[in-house]
Order: structure tokens, then C-alpha cells, then sequence
């Protein structure tokens, strides 16, 4: 906020203040002589600080702009690569603050790779990379329909544990 703050102003945001504060005196937050000296404070405010300082203890709107905020994701880039605003993204990280996995991940890629091997060496390696494509296809497609219709996998319970 600070860095914020220390910007140089110009006439546009005197002016969206200056409006700002006639409409806190037309509101009854000021008196006649609160609204004299705090206009004439903006008109020889310099930086974004300045003005923040006379609209401290009015409500919004006060015609400042909203302070930059953490770069965020915007909603059709969540929707559309699964970011942080995305509920599977949500739903996934409560699961797995709730269970850690265990064990090693299932071993796709080296499957895959010997896959593509024994068919490249029998059928020609174009035969083997199209079967490996349409495998990842399939396996890829049947993920994103389990996690669009809320299919979870069972969890196997240790007897005891």
C-alpha cells in the first residue's frame, strides 16, 4: 500500500475526490467548513497519500481507485485451465488436506513409453506413437468425466487402521 500511495496524482483523480467529498457534504457526513479545508487540501495534494489521508473516515465511494490487489485469476481463465477459482481446484485441495496419498502414484508414463517401445519395434514406431496417443486419449477423457460427474475413487481402510 505504500508504494501505492506514494504515486503523484493529477488533475483526474483531484477532480473524482473533490466530486467524492461534495457528495459526503450533500449525504450530511460534513459540515460547511470540513467540506472548505478538506477541498482545499486536495487541490494541493500531490500523491495518491494525500488524498487517502482526507477521505480516511468517509465511507465509499471517496474517489480514490481500489488499491492493486495480488494478481488473481480472472474467472473465464479459472474456468478454462482449472486455476484457483475453479470448484474442482477447490474441492481437490480440501480433499487432500483431509488425506495425504500414500505410496507411489500410478507409473503412466513408463507404460507408455514401453508400450510405444514393443510397437515401434513390431508394427513401426507411427503405429506405436498413434496407439499411445489414442491410450492417453482415452485415459485423459475418462479423468475429466469422472472429475465433471464427481466420481471419487474408494479408498481401501486397512483393517485396524
Amino acid at each position: 500500500m505504500a508504494l501505492h500511495d506514494e504515486i503523484r496524482i493529477g488533475d483526474a483523480e483531484r477532480d473524482a475526490v473533490m466530486v467524492a467529498l461534495h457528495d459526503h457534504f450533500a449525504e450530511g457526513r460534513l459540515d460547511r467548513g470540513e467540506l472548505d479545508e478538506r477541498l482545499e487540501a486536495v487541490l494541493s495534494a500531490k500523491t495518491r497519500g494525500d488524498l487517502r489521508a482526507l477521505v480516511r473516515d468517509l465511507p465509499s465511494p471517496t474517489g480514490l481507485p481500489e488499491p492493486p490487489k495480488a494478481p488473481a485469476w480472472e474467472p473465464g481463465m479459472s474456468v478454462m485451465f482449472g486455476g484457483p477459482g475453479h470448484p474442482a481446484w477447490q474441492r481437490h485441495h480440501r480433499h487432500m488436506a483431509r488425506h495425504h496419498r500414500h505410496g507411489p502414484r500410478f507409473p503412466a508414463f513408463p507404460l507408455l513409453l514401453g508400450v510405444f517401445l514393443v510397437l515401434a519395434f513390431t508394427a513401426g514406431p507411427g503405429t506405436g506413437f498413434l496407439v499411445v496417443l489414442q491410450i492417453a486419449l482415452a485415459v485423459w477423457v475418462i479423468r475429466a468425466l469422472m472429475l465433471a460427474f464427481g466420481v471419487r475413487r474408494s479408498h481401501r481402510r486397512l483393517p485396524g487402521a
